[in-house]
């Protein structure tokens, strides 16, 4: 059995991280760390898992029983936390926050992105996880940039639910301003547009172009709906080709020969992806759940990997649908 901590145990993604390890057959869960909850059963938080956990936060910190660690801390504290800890050598990490996406030499964290990195994260101690709208946005790219078509300006407008923002209730996440509601945030200036760069650059080094995107707030809890649009000559048929064979050994992203909807994504690892052809401009509709495919489900997946398991090894979920 994999043996797993986890820091930072009270928001969403640990909350739903928690959810799947102990539903995996191959993961116990030794400690969630929560110093704002310690000695708080997991449920008073996490009160969906009623019935299904009686474990109890901690402000303890085994690190030498466990063999993954999962940070599901604000951005900046997994890397103060790894800066002040005699952390073991053998001790696999994962982080969820933002702190080791961009690749650098004063670290050795791995770009958990399955679908472009699998190889490096079966290898991998240290995994940083991608950005919620980062994966999803990705996912509709990474074959176009396989096949250097990424010649021109990315235009994307992905809308979030509510969930992307946290577990703290802000202005923008109050029922009465979020419900029947909508607004634009951080457009063209969004912090995940650096590892989406990163990642394109990786396949297509020459890529130099804008990614223009517009985020939006959405009035629903989760899911993330992205459509990108570029400019292409390349047939419709070959583009649908391309993605096909690019994603023909990754069992969580599917293309789709008809329109898409969060529902059917909602609640699961996936990533649906449907392609139309108007003119010269290429359409691309991407859609996840930003908790799961955009974080802990992602999470989980990048695990299995470092632990040489089976991909969908817990993580064969029931969408929403209806």
């Amino acid at each position: 059995m994999i043996k797993a901590g986890i820091i930072g145990g009270a928001g969403y993604t640990a909350g739903e991280l928690i959810r799947l390890l102990i539903n995996h057959p191959e993961t116990e869960i030794i400690f969630v760390n929560s110093t704002s909850n310690a000695g708080n059963k997991i449920t008073d938080v996490h009160e969906g898992l009623y019935g299904e956990c009686d474990l109890v936060f901690t402000d303890e910190l085994p690190l030498e029983d466990i063999d993954v660690l999962f940070f599901c801390t604000a951005h900046g504290d997994t890397k103060k936390f790894i800066e002040s800890h005699n952390i073991p050598e053998d001790l696999k990490i994962i982080d969820l926050s933002m702190d080791y996406r961009i690749a650098s030499p004063v670290h050795d964290f791995i770009y958990g992105l399955p679908e472009l990195n699998r190889r490096a994260t079966c290898t991998a101690k240290h995994v940083a996880n991608p950005g919620c709208f980062a994966t999803c946005i990705q996912l509709g790219l990474l074959p176009l940039a396989k096949h250097l078509m990424l010649n021109g300006d990315v235009m994307v407008n992905a809308i979030t639910g509510s969930t992307g923002a946290g577990v703290k209730p802000g202005a923008t996440s109050h029922f009465s301003w979020r419900n029947n509601n909508m607004s634009v945030y951080k457009a063209f200036e969004h912090q995940h547009v650096p590892e989406i760069r990163q990642s394109l650059k990786q396949l297509q080094n020459s890529f130099d172009s804008e990614i223009d995107f517009i985020p939006y707030r959405g009035d629903f809890p989760r899911g993330i709906f992205a459509t990108l649009v570029v400019k292409t000559k390349v047939a419709l048929e070959e583009i649908v080709r391309m993605y096909e064979e690019y994603y023909s050994k990754d069992s969580f992203v599917h293309i789709v020969d008809k329109n898409i909807d969060l529902k059917q994504v909602v609640n699961t690892n996936k990533c649906l992806i449907h392609l139309e052809k108007h003119g010269d401009k290429l359409l691309i509709i991407s859609c996840i759940d930003n908790l799961l495919k955009g974080a802990s489900g992602q999470a989980v997946h990048n695990m299995n990997l470092m632990f040489n398991l089976e991909e969908t090894v817990g993580l064969r979920l029931k969408p929403s649908a209806f």
